[in-house]
């Protein structure tokens, strides 16, 4: 049998709920089967579809989209959106997880002023992580700026891998408005990087998630690394797309991140790279 020439990964493209805002969680799920994404990742948020875990099986189910992560409810704007305990949103998220048979769980580092849950982050996301087949994957974050003012506003601190965690989900967006070298932090992470949020940035005080390619992040660098590594994660692809004029213009973008997504996740086989180095062979 012919050896193929370019491996691919098990990793599978999946299509953040985030990226069609500000168009509904249902409305991802059908641009996610049109386009051809290999599943979502749902962000809870303030869209009552995104908390209900029937409603998301039903679109999962009609649209024929597996869910493969969770988010769970952790920005500013989400505070209460499944109780305002953070321990009690990170119990909902696992238990959606394991019912829509979602394999990973996102999870932002607490905010510097919730310090009781800041106190026993580390310790109980392991906690949970034990009790479970479901990723606990925490999530690198970055300092908030205001021109040449910084704010440290993560707990134990927005790089993630200063701290013991299982597993980590690596954001270029965010590596982009920390101004860290991305592929530096992977290595840190090791084999504990079981989640990848797929967006480019170009390092201002926002994050930006660009379609991956418009930005200064080394994000076909960081595919390509993942796929000779055979790479067994979610690769999700989480752009921000409030600007476009229309929904034909939001898909277009989307097809656009799907197709370098899958352009770089994946690699030359050893007979490939042999016949590369011996021209005419």
């Amino acid at each position: 049998m012919t050896e193929p020439v370019v491996r691919i990964p098990d990793a599978k493209v999946a299509l953040s709920t985030a990226s069609v805002y500000p168009e509904s969680t249902a409305t991802a799920f059908e641009i996610a089967a049109r386009l051809g994404y290999d599943g979502v990742e749902v962000m809870v948020w303030t869209d009552p579809v995104s908390q209900d875990i029937e409603a998301l099986r039903r679109l999962s189910d009609y649209h024929q989209v597996p869910i493969l992560a969770v988010h769970a409810p952790c920005l500013l704007i989400t505070q209460r959106v499944w109780s305002t305990d953070p321990w009690v949103k990170l119990q909902r998220a696992r238990a959606a997880a394991e019912k829509l048979d979602a394999s990973t769980v996102v999870v932002h580092p607490p905010f510097r002023w919730q310090r009781a849950y800041a106190r026993e982050f580390v310790r109980g996301i392991w906690r949970m992580a034990d009790e479970t087949d479901v990723r606990f994957a925490v999530e690198n974050m970055y300092p908030w700026r205001y021109r040449d003012r910084e704010m440290l506003a993560y707990a134990p601190g927005w790089d993630v891998t200063q701290d013991d965690y299982r597993h980590f989900t690596i954001d270029l967006s965010h590596t982009a408005t920390a101004r860290t070298d991305a592929l530096e932090m992977v290595d840190r992470m090791g084999d504990r990087l079981a989640h990848l949020h797929l967006a480019d940035g170009q390092g201002s005080n926002k994050d930006e998630h660009l379609v991956p390619g418009r930005g200064t992040q080394p994000c076909a660098e960081l595919l390509e690394r993942l796929a000779v590594g055979d790479f067994d994660g979610n690769v999700v692809v989480e752009v921000n797309t409030r600007r476009a004029m229309s929904t034909t213009e939001r898909e277009a973008d989307l097809a656009e991140a799907l197709a370098f997504t899958r352009l770089h996740l994946a690699s030359p086989t050893s007979t490939t790279r042999r016949s590369r180095a011996v021209p005419g062979s």
